[in-house]
């Protein structure tokens, strides 16, 4: 559910919801009341208690009351927040594993069902984060070549196997999932631009024009003539 967050000078007697969209950079400031927040859509950097975090879709944030705080969002970033009047474990800063019912808020729980889940959720250390959408853009940059789960995983500074697991704790897929989608989102695009299906192919880092084609029937149920009329 949607709501207006609360007035700068209001004094909260009980949580409230609301879905915000950030971008670009905030300044330092602080509220009269705690928030907890993640992201539902993108990343977003803070500074907290002059510290710095993240929040992304897996990771969350409460900040307690009078606790300065600015950010860093990427554009279009959504952020799930409550604000809430203080209570036992609003008061001190704490990073939180995001739970599964809260990704995709619904209506039906309230704002204090929805502050208890966070209040049990375990805790995270800070940790390398992901920055989704600079990955995306270092792969489509070089759509053409070979990207192994080792070559994705050495950009963000992490193990292959730290990679993968805060990958898919990330996104709900795994890295190579995700890459064939990103191959085939562009394959598709050049095929309805009116591209040829082996050149788009080599471009989008298919062995072959029928290595392509194959896919697209297999993933997409497409064929590239049929891509091709949409033009």
């Amino acid at each position: 559910m949607r709501r207006q967050p609360p007035a700068p000078n209001s004094v909260l007697t009980q949580a409230q919801t609301s879905v915000r969209s950030y971008s670009g950079e905030h300044q330092a400031h602080a509220h009269g009341h705690a928030q907890i927040l993640f992201a539902l859509q993108g990343r977003m950097e803070l500074e907290v208690g002059g510290q710095a975090s993240f929040v992304d879709s897996a990771s969350g944030m409460v900040i307690p009351a009078g606790t300065d705080h600015g950010y860093l969002a990427q554009p279009q970033t959504q952020v799930f927040v409550i604000d809430a009047p203080m209570a036992v474990g609003l008061d001190r800063m704490r990073r939180f594993a995001v739970p599964p019912q809260l990704r995709f808020p619904v209506s039906s729980l309230s704002a204090a069902a929805q502050m208890a889940l966070v209040l049990q959720a375990p805790s995270l250390l800070q940790r390398r984060g992901i920055d989704l959408l600079w990955l995306q853009q270092q792969v489509q940059q070089a759509l053409h070549e070979g990207w192994p789960t080792a070559r994705l995983a050495a950009l963000v500074h992490l193990s292959v196997a730290q990679f993968h697991a805060r990958f898919v704790e990330l996104t709900g897929e795994t890295p190579q999932d995700w890459l064939r989608k990103l191959r085939l989102d562009a394959a598709s695009q050049q095929l309805r631009q009116g591209a040829a299906l082996e050149a788009t192919a080599l471009r989008c880092g298919y062995a072959s024009a029928s290595a392509l084609a194959y896919a697209l029937r297999r993933e997409r149920g497409v064929t590239s003539r049929q891509l091709k009329a949409q033009r």
